[in-house]
C-alpha cells in the first residue's frame, strides 16, 4: 500500500534530499516511533493516504487558469503525520498541537487552508468551530482567504459550503461546522471551544495568551488540533521563540511530548547563508520533485533579495534572514545585550540561597502608576567569579489591565509568580511608595541581607529618602541617569554577561523581558552611551534598577583594584631600595 508520509521520512533520513538538521530529526522521529516497543500510538498509513488524497482533490484557482493541486513530499509528510498517527485500539489522533516553521512562500497557508477544509467537512465532527487566528484580523484573513479560494475554484466544493465574507465566516453545509477568522480582539468569537485552531505568524504574537486561550478551549474536544504556523522572527524575548526552542528540544529527544508535532525547515548554524543551495533547507519548495534540483525561477527571486541584504545590511538583512532563510535573529538596532548570552546566564539560585550575603541595592521609582523596581547585586565570593542579580517590581493593582494592553506584557502572570507585587495603597491607582519600603524592610530581615550600598535615581525618590535612611545601614548614593555617569557601567555589565559571569533566577521572566527590551542610545559627542528601550511601551525599570546597584559594585571593585595596585607599587618601591 502507498505510504507517502513514511516514504518522505525515509528519503530525508537516507540522505536523498537536502535538508536541515531540524527537518531530519522530524523525519527520524517518525521512523523511530514506528518501531518503538510498548508505544501507545501507531501510524495508520491508510488513514494518512486518505487525507493526502483529499488534499490533492483541491483546485488552485489563483493564476492564469485553474489547475489541480499536487502535494509535494514535505506537505504529504505533514498532512499524513497529523492524521495518520493515532492511539492503538482507538480512533483518537495522537497530535493535539502542531508547530510548523518554514521560510516565506512555502505553502504554510495552503497547509492551514487544506486542514480547515478537511476538519470542517470530512472529519466527521459536527457543529464544531474552527478559528483562523492572528494578531490582526487582516492577517487572520490570509488563511481564511486561502480556504475561500479552494472552495470557489471547485463547483462541487461550492455546494458544500456557505461563505459570508462580510463577517469572515464559512459554514459547512455537511457538518454545520463554522470556520471564522479572528484577530486579537477576542470579543469577535463567542467562546473558544474549537475542533481546530490555526494561529498564523506566531512570531508576531506578543505573548502566549491567545495560544493558551485557544488550546484550553479544546481540552474536552476529541481529536482537536491547535496548529501554529510561522516564519522565524527577531524577538528572542517572545513566546514564539521560547516555543520554538521547546519544539527543538522535542525533536532532539531532550523533552518528550508525544502529542506535539514539529516540522521546522531551517539552515544549520554552520551553513553559509550566501550559498544558494543552502537556502533550500529553509525553503522546501526550492527543490523540484523532492530531489536536489533547484527551482531556477524561485532561486533567482531569492538571489535578488540576497543581493539587497548583503549590500544594504540593516533591516534588509534581518528580513532576508528571518523571512527567506527562516532564521531567528536578535534585534540588531542597538540591542544592549545579546539575548542568547543573557539567557545563558540563567540559573536556579533563589534569594533564599543568598541569605546573609553582602549586596548592593538599586532603586528605580516611577511616577503615577507605572512599573517600579528594586534590584540587588551580590558580588562574587572568594573562589567564585559569579555575580548574582535579583529584582522585584511593583505596580498599582488597578493599573494592571491598562498596562497589559499598552505594553503587551503578562503582568498578572508575573504577579502570580511573585516577580511583580501589586499594591493597593494610594487607591490602587498611583505608585505606593510605602508598600515598597515595607517590602524592602521585610526582605532585609527575612534574608538577613547585608546591604553595603544603595544607588538610586533621584527622580520621584525625595518623598521616601528619610524612610530609606531608617532601614538601610549604608550610604545612599544618587546615580545620575546620564550617559556620562552610566557609560562605563553599561558597557561593563554587557561584557560581564558575554563572559558568563552574571547569574540570575531563570524564573524571573520580567527581568529578562526588561533586559532584552533595552537598547543603547546613539553615542553622545564624547562617545558615551546609556540604555533606552526599543519602543515607548517597553519597560526597562528592572534593568535601570540593576544598573543603579551595579554602578556601586563597579566603582567599589575599581577602587579596590586601585588600592591594591598602589600597595603593590609601594612595596616594589621599598624592595628596590634594599
Amino acid at each position: 500500500m502507498m505510504d507517502r508520509t513514511t516514504d518522505y521520512a525515509k528519503l530525508i533520513v537516507g540522505g536523498g534530499k537536502l535538508c536541515g538538521r531540524a527537518e531530519y530529526l522530524a523525519c527520524k522521529r517518525h521512523l523511530d516511533d514506528m518501531t518503538r516497543k510498548n508505544f501507545p500510538y501507531m501510524f495508520d498509513a491508510e488513514i494518512a493516504e486518505r487525507h493526502i488524497e483529499l488534499a490533492n482533490k483541491l483546485t488552485i484557482g489563483e493564476g492564469n487558469s485553474p489547475k489541480k493541486l499536487k502535494t509535494r513530499g514535505f506537505q504529504n509528510f505533514i498532512i499524513g503525520s497529523l492524521f495518520g498517527w493515532r492511539k492503538k485500539r482507538s480512533k483518537e489522533r495522537r497530535f493535539r498541537e502542531a508547530y510548523i516553521q518554514m521560510g516565506r512562500q512555502n505553502g504554510k497557508s495552503f497547509i492551514a487552508g487544506e486542514l480547515c477544509n478537511d476538519f470542517a467537512t470530512f472529519s466527521g465532527y459536527h457543529h464544531g468551530r474552527i478559528f483562523c487566528a492572528a494578531t490582526k484580523h487582516d492577517q487572520a484573513r490570509i488563511v481564511f482567504d486561502e480556504i475561500v479560494k479552494f472552495i470557489e475554484s471547485d463547483k462541487n466544493l461550492m455546494e458544500l459550503y456557505k461563505i459570508r465574507k462580510y463577517d469572515s465566516t464559512i459554514t459547512s453545509l455537511v457538518t454545520e461546522t463554522t470556520i471564522k477568522a479572528i484577530g486579537r480582539d477576542t470579543k469577535s468569537a463567542d467562546g473558544f471551544r474549537s475542533v481546530l485552531s490555526v494561529l498564523d505568524e506566531l512570531h508576531a504574537h506578543p505573548n502566549n495568551q491567545l495560544y493558551k486561550l485557544l488550546f484550553d478551549g479544546q481540552i474536552n474536544v476529541d481529536n482537536s488540533l491547535l496548529l501554529a504556523i510561522t516564519t522565524a522572527g527577531f524577538n528572542l524575548n517572545s513566546f514564539c521563540y521560547e516555543h520554538y526552542q521547546f519544539c527543538k528540544k522535542v525533536l532532539s529527544g531532550a523533552i518528550e511530548k508525544e502529542s506535539l508535532f514539529v516540522f521546522i525547515t531551517e539552515l544549520d548554524d554552520e551553513d553559509d547563508i550566501w550559498e544558494p543551495k543552502n537556502w533550500a533547507k529553509a525553503n522546501p519548495l526550492l527543490l523540484w520533485n523532492d530531489d536536489n534540483t533547484l527551482n531556477k525561477e524561485m532561486l533567482a527571486r531569492m538571489a535578488e533579495k540576497a543581493i539587497d541584504a548583503k549590500e544594504k545590511q540593516g533591516n534588509e538583512l534581518i528580513n532576508f534572514l528571518t523571512k527567506s532563510l527562516n532564521r531567528w535573529v536578535t534585534y540588531t538596532g542597538g540591542a544592549w545585550l545579546d539575548a542568547e548570552k543573557w539567557r545563558a546566564c540563567a540559573c536556579d539560585i533563589k534569594l533564599d540561597n543568598l541569605r546573609g550575603r553582602e549586596c548592593y541595592l538599586g532603586i528605580d521609582l516611577s511616577s503615577g502608576g507605572d512599573l517600579t523596581s528594586i534590584a540587588l547585586v551580590f558580588p562574587a565570593l572568594t573562589g567564585d567569579d559569579k555575580i548574582y542579580v535579583w529584582s522585584v517590581s511593583f505596580m498599582p493593582e488597578l493599573r494592571v489591565q491598562e498596562h497589559e494592553q499598552t505594553d503587551d506584557a503578562p503582568y498578572r502572570l508575573w504577579a502570580t509568580s511573585k516577580q511583580l507585587i501589586l499594591t493597593s495603597g494610594m487607591y490602587g491607582i498611583k505608585t505606593d511608595y510605602l508598600a515598597i519600603i515595607a517590602t524592602l524592610s521585610n526582605l532585609i530581615k527575612e534574608h538577613d541581607l547585608k546591604i553595603i550600598g544603595c544607588g538610586y535615581d533621584a527622580h520621584n525618590i525625595a518623598g521616601i529618602l528619610a524612610q530609606l535612611e531608617e532601614i538601610l545601614p549604608c550610604d545612599l548614593t544618587e546615580i545620575p541617569q546620564s550617559a556620562r555617569s552610566l557609560n562605563d557601567v553599561t558597557i561593563d555589565f554587557r561584557q560581564s554577561v558575554e563572559a558568563g559571569i552574571i547569574r540570575y533566577d531563570r524564573q524571573n521572566s520580567l527581568l529578562t523581558w526588561s533586559m532584552v527590551n533595552a537598547i543603547l542610545n546613539e553615542p553622545n559627542s564624547f562617545g558615551e552611551v546609556k540604555i533606552d528601550k526599543v519602543k515607548q511601551s517597553n519597560r526597562i525599570d528592572p534593568c535601570d534598577a540593576v544598573l543603579d546597584a551595579y554602578k556601586l559594585y563597579f566603582e567599589d571593585k575599581n577602587d579596590r583594584i586601585s588600592e591594591g595596585e598602589a600597595a603593590l607599587a609601594a612595596w616594589l618601591n621599598v624592595t628596590s631600595r634594599k
